[in-house]
């Protein structure tokens, strides 16, 4: 079958994509690891070190999403990159002084949440005006093979270069990714509709509850907001304490930790692979449903694992059972998604289902590493193992046979 063509301006925006992933995930774990053996912070810090920053971050982009949405989103993309680029250059920069502090940790961490959940959010809205309706599934399709693809490589490479150069070689990594987005997003010459005059005048704040009223008015989108954000705040509450385990408890070494979540991302290439065919065969609403049944299932065997190289065996073995799951769910999601929300408000509601999910990881992330501190690093873990295996109640059963495109009050 021939390689689908989606235009030079997807081209382009699928370059900046891939630049921005790949630094991200070469710099995966960077600032657990930093926090853990350069400033020597305990597991409640850690966490609270990924929880203030997205917490913080949630607020902010909440007060900036009716901002986005009644802007050209080219430039709010470009503007947030250069934020992110210059806010995690500061961390090598003050490394290298010896003035580097986890204050400037918390802060960098907010920016960079803030800045993510705008790019998001205008991302999401650009794409809908640069590719077709039916091009949507494989124009996601591409943006999460290319996802996991970086997901296998980056954090393997990242952890032989932290043993080899020291923590802060892969944030510099990390913010040279999202400069070199913003000089692919560049050359787009397509132009997003702007909001219409009446429409962007209106607009103010409190306008951004429009976003969570049409997400739960929708019989398809509230079950996949509720489980999408739990299943994403339960794995990423753990994901502290579980770098706490490896890196500290069972003393892994960076390559080791690298290479456990790098290598089984290649399930998730796969499973985007497989996405569309599975969706042509058996059809998106089950093919939903299954693989969100199936990613919930093994978090909780990351309770059992041990120092060595049994330990990196298993770490490998669940997280490729779930990252496949989830290379299946995510561009279906993704699609179904941005099909059912017409393109004058695919900006509110993109920021408020971010908003929410990242509010979400916040608070469940902070009240994880208060319960690490009482039941152990081990236990939380398990205990967001066996949380997750109710999160398939959530999804959808049955489905609404067109997309809810009207107007919601404001």
């Amino acid at each position: 079958m021939a390689r689908q063509d989606l235009g030079r301006s997807f081209g382009w925006l699928w370059s900046a994509f891939t630049a921005s992933t790949v630094g991200t995930w070469l710099g995966f774990g960077a600032f657990p690891l930093i926090a853990i053996q350069v400033l020597g912070v305990g597991p409640g810090a850690v966490s609270a070190l990924a929880a203030a920053g997205l917490a913080v971050g949630a607020v902010l982009a909440l007060l900036l999403g009716p901002w986005v949405e009644r802007q050209h989103k080219k430039p709010i993309m470009i503007a947030a990159d250069v934020l992110r680029f210059a806010a995690l250059l500061s961390i090598p920069v003050t490394y290298a002084a010896g003035l580097l502090t986890y204050s400037q940790l918390l802060v960098v961490s907010v920016v960079s949440a803030a800045a993510n959940i705008a790019f998001t959010a205008a991302s999401g809205a650009y794409l809908k005006s640069i590719v077709r309706p039916d091009q949507l599934l494989v124009a996601n399709g591409r943006f999460e093979s290319t996802t996991w693809t970086a997901t296998a490589v980056g954090p393997t490479l990242g952890g032989a270069a932290i043993s080899l150069l020291g923590p802060a070689v892969t944030v510099i990594a990390n913010a040279a990714g999202f400069l070199l987005s913003a000089l692919a997003i560049s050359p787009i010459r397509e132009r997003d509709p702007r909001p219409a005059r009446e429409t962007a005048t209106r607009l103010r704040p409190t306008a951004l509850w429009d976003g969570w009223r049409f997400i739960l008015a929708d019989r398809e989108l509230r079950p996949l907001f509720l489980n999408t954000v739990c299943v994403n705040a339960l794995i990423m509450a753990a994901e502290p304490l579980l770098a706490v385990l490896l890196l500290h408890d069972l003393d892994w070494a960076a390559w080791q930790y690298g290479l456990a979540f790098g290598l089984p991302c290649i399930g998730g290439f796969l499973g985007a692979q497989l996405a569309p065919r599975l969706q042509a065969r058996y059809g998106r609403r089950r093919v939903l449903l299954v693989s969100g049944v199936l990613r919930a299932l093994w978090p909780i065997g990351l309770f059992f694992v041990m120092p060595g190289a049994a330990g990196v065996v298993i770490v490998i073995a669940i997280e490729l059972m779930l990252i496949t799951c989830m290379g299946v769910f995510n561009p279906l999601f993704a699609t179904e998604r941005l099909e059912r929300v017409p393109v004058e408000r695919v900006g509110r509601v993109l920021v408020a289902w971010n908003v929410t999910s990242t509010g979400a990881i916040a608070a469940l992330t902070a009240l994880w590493g208060v319960l690490a501190t009482f039941t152990g690093v081990r236990v939380a873990i398990g205990i967001a193992g066996v949380l997750l295996l109710a999160t398939p109640f959530l999804l959808p059963r049955r489905t609404s046979t067109r997309p809810l495109t009207g107007a919601v009050s404001g």
